[in-house]
């Protein structure tokens, strides 16, 4: 039984009620942290938990632990930087590779054909390759075969600024299609060939 403060006695089952009704009061529920604030609370003690346990597993404890962190960290970006899309960005892969060397036409016949076939990331390759040679061939370039498709846009804008713009989307696109994993598609070819319809029929002025 519990009593009251006026003396009178209050049954247990009308106790719990009463308690019941007090807790569902809106400044109860007002003051109670919310859903994500306890579910964040609950992740944090489970990750603190986690690593005293492997604190307590590793040599040298937390500053073993931290050292091992920092040397995972350390590996993971040393991989990145030799087999990911970074390493493949960074190396700057030539643009012609091998012995063959095409004209412009050839490379434009190879660019259709990939497409037609909806390898649109070839196509996109070969139709840079068509312009790059059709710049070598009117002089706004020097045949380099090692050049990569930065420093075409780069050596080809500066030789003829009316085409610079273009030059340096079209090789962005590249990079991105060949050494950052974005997909190609026939929008993608559509930039190239509007790039080389416009290196082909324009006089090229020279700076």
């Amino acid at each position: 039984m519990t009593v009251l403060a006026a003396g009178l006695e209050l049954g247990r089952d009308a106790a719990r009620e009463a308690a019941r009704s007090e807790l569902r009061r809106q400044e109860y529920a007002d003051a109670r942290p919310s859903l994500l604030l306890r579910g964040l609370g609950r992740v944090v003690r489970e990750i603190g938990a986690l690593i005293d346990r492997a604190a307590g597993a590793a040599p040298g404890g937390r500053l073993g632990l931290l050292a091992l962190l920092v040397l995972l960290g350390l590996f993971v970006a040393v991989v990145a930087t030799r087999v990911g899309p970074l390493a493949r960005r960074s190396d700057g892969a030539a643009l012609f590779q091998g012995s063959a060397v095409l004209t412009a036409a050839e490379h434009r016949a190879l660019a259709e054909t990939a497409a037609r076939a909806g390898r649109f990331a070839d196509a996109v390759r070969e139709r840079l390759r068509a312009v790059v040679r059709d710049l070598e061939s009117r002089g706004a370039l020097d045949v380099r075969p090692g050049r990569t498709a930065g420093e075409v846009a780069r050596d080809g804008g500066a030789a003829v600024p009316e085409v610079a713009d273009e030059l340096r989307r079209a090789a962005v696109l590249f990079d991105e299609v060949w050494y950052g994993g974005r997909p190609a598609d026939a929008a993608s070819y559509a930039v190239l060939v509007g790039l080389d319809e416009h290196v082909a029929s324009s006089p090229l002025v020279l700076a």
